[in-house]
């Protein structure tokens, strides 16, 4: 039995009525297959994959410009497998087209509240007409398929209409974090060649002006693909997305693409060298995110769906891709969780009527210690479904999200897998049982598992999380780096995919996430490598070397520290610590300022020069940092215990 770090038990704390169950969108498609339970049903999902996500797309209602021959390819190998042969898919139209050419027309598709309290609405037939008109304004300005296109932009109603126009054409399209810095903005654009770059003249956080269309020229002045700058009106300075998009016609033809067309690239980062470009496919990241959303959150068209996240994170294109394609209406907010003040969120849950909402412990963690009155004070009523993904959570933040906010009605789904997955890997279900910070194991579908070091299965103790068969969300690839993809994920266990996650499953089954088991960072839930933030850090002239790890927050889940070599002529002090730190803000946002800076003569390295990250962090919280036979310079370790 696992314990909470009060050393308490976790206990089952939920249970799913019988009507819960019979009413779900997961319970139903069990009965339809003539299973008896969830278990049954995880083991007919991997007994026979193709099988199982043949009955999937077909159960959720999906439509095909032509139908696919064959499920399933794996003639080039697991790690290239490919889906819906001989088929016909653009999600764009499963989105939007025949919503609203259907029943639907008239039904709110997206609700939208700015932080500065202005709101907007669009039915699925006025979201189509406004999507129509981007297309064509896209096809006017030369873009075509394939062709790849920056959103740098934040939750407002234009990105929705950016990113099913570009769908639209065939293109694709790379979000990219609103609060990112000139430099990862570039890095993004350069990497994938981008043409296009839709940007907005400027958003407001917390009262300010953030000048987004400024860190956009600066970051296209470093990329010489970018032909051209869309810039919507979102502070009322810039017409030029007006100019351009109102004056065509709200009709648009739907590419006809090919299921393994690629659609976005979504940049993440490793733990060494440039942020990875995630390649996505019009039947992958789609399919697998619109069955999570089905099967493990129960979204239904009835439903409003809220979860707190930015485009430039995979839930961003998740939430309102797998929404639209159910026909539920997806609910967008554009500003921080507390402004003005910590009941923000609820306010908008009980103004809207929001039915499910998902959010990183990070926020919970934040939002908690403002106190129970912000939540208790709101009409919580209308919520049902609670989610979570980005980190893992602690049992009081767990309980406080399930307990206070939930009324202790609501299950909370917790989700954890990633990017280069298009979802989740694990999941709690309204079906199921919960214990806090718990998940109720692989999604339906994800041959997943818990393995020791030589990829034998392990109970009660911590392992690596894996995947042995493929699935339709899986990356195809890194953009134009087929080795490193193979490096990342295939390398280690040949035909299994190692995930990279630390992960346990209980004596009663239950499953729990550990946290990277490589050098990856989170911050409040957005994952970064340290080269990103070392490359910024060695920008000021005084820095000739930096090492960046993550550490414990009690907030964040993780927090940022930078060690700095220092060259001949300069000597530490506060002011070069401070300006270092703007160094990393100036590269990759406020939001992922450094918590501390610290000098050292020399950082620990590997005899072939790699940076033993590992090491430092061990080092620096004060823990065993075990083998040492790598290291180059032992010395190092010192400089890092004396900086502490």
């Amino acid at each position: 039995m696992r314990e909470d770090e009060h050393g308490e038990a976790l206990e089952i704390c939920w249970r799913p009525s019988r009507a819960i169950v019979e009413q779900s969108n997961l319970g139903r498609f069990i009965a339809r297959q003539g299973l008896r339970s969830f278990e049954e049903l995880l083991r007919w999902s991997v007994a026979d994959v193709g099988r199982f996500w043949d009955a999937v797309v077909r159960d959720l209602g999906l439509e095909w410009y032509e139908p696919y021959t064959k499920v399933l390819d794996l003639s080039r190998g697991t790690p290239w497998a490919t889906w819906w042969i001989g088929g016909r898919f653009n999600y764009v139209h499963n989105a939007l087209d025949r919503h609203a050419a259907g029943l639907n027309r008239d039904k709110v598709a997206l609700i939208w509240e700015g932080e500065d309290g202005r709101t907007a609405r669009l039915t699925y037939g006025e979201l189509a007409e406004e999507t129509g008109r981007c297309a064509n304004a896209l096809r006017a300005l030369g873009l075509k398929k394939g062709d790849r296109v920056g959103l740098y932009l934040p939750m407002i109603p234009e990105v929705v209409v950016a990113q099913l126009a570009i769908g639209k054409l065939g293109a694709v399209y790379t979000p990219i974090f609103s609060g990112f810095g000139p430099d990862a903005v570039a890095a993004r654009l350069q990497d994938c060649e981008a043409r296009l770059l839709i940007t907005c003249d400027g958003i407001e956080r917390r009262g300010k002006l953030v000048a987004t269309k400024e860190v956009a020229d600066r970051a296209v002045a470093l990329s010489p693909s970018v032909e051209r700058v869309l810039v919507v009106n979102r502070l009322r300075r810039d017409v030029w997305w007006h100019e351009l998009v109102a004056p065509q016609p709200a009709g648009a033809d739907t590419e006809r693409t090919a299921p393994e067309d690629p659609y976005m690239i979504i940049y993440t980062s490793g733990t060494t060298g440039r942020p990875k470009g995630v390649v996505h496919v019009q039947g992958g990241f789609p399919i697998k995110g619109l069955q999570d959303m089905a099967h493990c959150f129960d979204v239904k068209p009835s439903d409003t769906v809220f979860w707190f996240t930015d485009m430039g994170w995979m839930m961003g294109p998740w939430v309102i891709g797998g929404s639209l394609m159910l026909g539920a209406t997806v609910f967008l907010y554009d500003g921080t969780p507390d402004f003005p003040d910590p009941g923000r969120i609820w306010e908008m849950v009980e103004r809207h009527r929001l039915t499910i909402l998902g959010i990183a412990p990070t926020a919970i963690r934040a939002l908690m210690r403002a106190g129970d009155d912000w939540v208790t004070l709101r009409d919580l009523s209308s919520l049902r479904v609670l989610g979570s993904s980005g980190e893992p959570w602690n049992p009081d933040a767990w309980r406080w999200f399930q307990g206070v906010v939930g009324g202790g009605r609501c299950p909370v789904v917790n989700y954890s897998g990633g990017t280069e997955v298009s979802g989740g890997i694990v999941a709690s279900t309204v079906i199921t049982p919960q214990k806090p910070t718990s998940f109720a194991g692989p999604v339906p579908g994800m041959d997943a598992d818990v393995v020791d070091e030589g990829g034998s299965p392990v109970r009660g103790t911590v392992g690596d999380l894996v995947v042995r068969q493929p699935w339709p969300g899986m990356a195809r690839g890194f953009w134009r780096e087929r080795e490193r993809y193979l490096e990342a994920y295939w390398s280690r266990l040949p035909g299994t995919w190692v995930h990279g996650d630390w992960a346990l499953v209980d004596a009663d089954g239950f499953w729990y996430i550990h946290g990277r088991s490589d050098d990856t960072i989170k911050i409040a839930g957005k994952r970064l490598g340290p080269a990103e933030v070392e490359s910024a850090a060695v920008t000021h002239p005084a820095v000739a070397e930096a090492a960046a790890i993550g550490v414990p927050h009690e907030i964040k889940g993780q927090a940022l520290v930078v060690f700095c070599t220092l060259k001949p002529g300069h000597r530490e002090s506060d002011a070069l610590r401070g300006a270092v730190a703007d160094a990393v803000v100036a590269g990759l946002g406020k939001s992922l300022k450094p918590e501390r800076v610290l000098f050292v003569g020399e950082v620990p390295k590997t005899r072939s020069g790699k940076v033993m990250r590992r090491l430092i962090r061990a080092v620096h919280l004060g823990q065993e940092p075990g083998d040492l036979s790598a290291l180059e310079n032992t010395a190092a370790l010192d400089a890092i215990r004396a900086a502490r």
